[in-house]
């Protein structure tokens, strides 16, 4: 059975219009007009337990309403949503029991506190056992490299510092979904790194469902094996990581080392995109000829000190996919295909 489950959701906003001026409130008063939003349109998926799957789309796409669903924030405008087989905006006492959420831009924590204290507030409202609380906090200490800030208040903490306790307290209670919305917002490279192998661990390790939104695609392609990817409120792919590369990227980059600067290169089927001296950067589309006949051709006139062959990186894949779909929207008048369906 689903962990979550979402069919034919749709969520919309409805938007009261003021007229301006003193004579304008007053109609107001006696005269409703209002404009319609659709947040979320028609949208069906599930989520099985111990999955980790990206939930992106551009801002304004719908991917905060939709968590807010699944948290019981909002209520659906049609459809249904489910989760640990319960209707959220039904079941949030109970639910919140089995839940850990972590908003990039909200914090959960006492901000003149030290962290331990808001760590202990949070054991005591979740009712977590003292065994339970030392096993998980030394878990989360550990992987989460907290010991040396632990006990400073939460305001000294730098932004990377502070997330790191986030993502902490929202584990205590062993949740067994983690909604996580812009983890990595912000955050330098190291503290990204650290905070993805600690998803994956928490992932692999504690089987937790995890719900990831991001814009920052190494999130994904480090945490994440499944992508649901919405624009516009509808759903336009649900599928592998591996599934959408396959299917959206055909390209690769050639980069070639040359002994000596050759000047400029022409050859049909590869684009030069960067050059550097003697380092050029080349695409390759494969269309029949493999990357290797057109480094011998290249060889033959040139030489070659050192080559390297690189998939194109998936942030470059779903730029593809939004251009894709924009080009496709203005031919349909605003028709969105759903391109792969199944999870894997």
């Amino acid at each position: 059975m689903s962990i979550i489950s979402v069919s034919g959701v749709t969520k919309i906003y409805r938007q009261y219009r003021r007229f301006p001026g003193i004579i304008g409130s007053v109609r107001s008063l006696f005269t409703r007009q209002y404009s319609e939003e659709i947040a979320v349109k028609d949208i069906t998926f599930s989520i099985e337990k111990g999955e980790a799957v990206g939930y992106l789309g551009p801002n304004g796409a719908g991917k905060s309403t939709m968590i807010k669903m699944m948290t019981g924030i909002l209520l659906p405008s049609a459809g249904e949503v489910r989760v640990l087989n319960e209707i959220p905006h039904k079941a949030r006492k109970n639910n919140s029991q089995h839940l850990g959420v972590v908003f990039g831009q909200r914090s959960q924590l006492w901000w003149d506190l030290p962290v331990t204290d808001s760590f202990e507030l949070h054991k005591y409202i979740y009712k977590i056992s003292d065994e339970s609380y030392r096993k998980n906090l030394g878990f989360c200490t550990e992987l989460l490299s907290l010991s040396d800030f632990i006990n400073k208040p939460v305001r000294q903490l730098s932004l990377g510092q502070r997330m790191r306790v986030e993502i902490a307290m929202a584990l205590l209670h062993e949740p067994e979904i983690l909604f996580l919305d812009e983890p990595t917002i912000g955050l330098d490279v190291m503290a990204k790194d650290q905070i993805r192998q600690f998803l994956r661990a928490v992932n692999q390790e504690k089987k937790t469902t995890i719900l990831l939104t991001t814009h920052d695609m190494k999130d994904i392609e480090e945490i994440c094996p499944r992508m649901i990817i919405v624009n516009k409120g509808s759903l336009v792919y649900d599928g592998s990581v591996a599934a959408l590369r396959s299917k959206l990227g055909d390209e690769r980059r050639v980069v070639i080392e040359f002994a000596q600067d050759p000047g400029s290169i022409e050859i049909s089927g590869l684009t030069l995109i960067k050059e550097e001296g003697s380092r050029k950067t080349f695409l390759f589309t494969r269309n029949g000829t493999t990357v290797f006949d057109y480094v011998s051709r290249i060889a033959e006139k040139y030489p070659i000190e050192d080559v390297s062959i690189e998939d194109v990186d998936i942030e470059s894949i779903i730029r593809r996919l939004y251009k894709q779909l924009a080009a496709e929207d203005e031919e349909s008048q605003g028709r969105q295909p759903i391109l792969v369906g199944g999870a894997n």
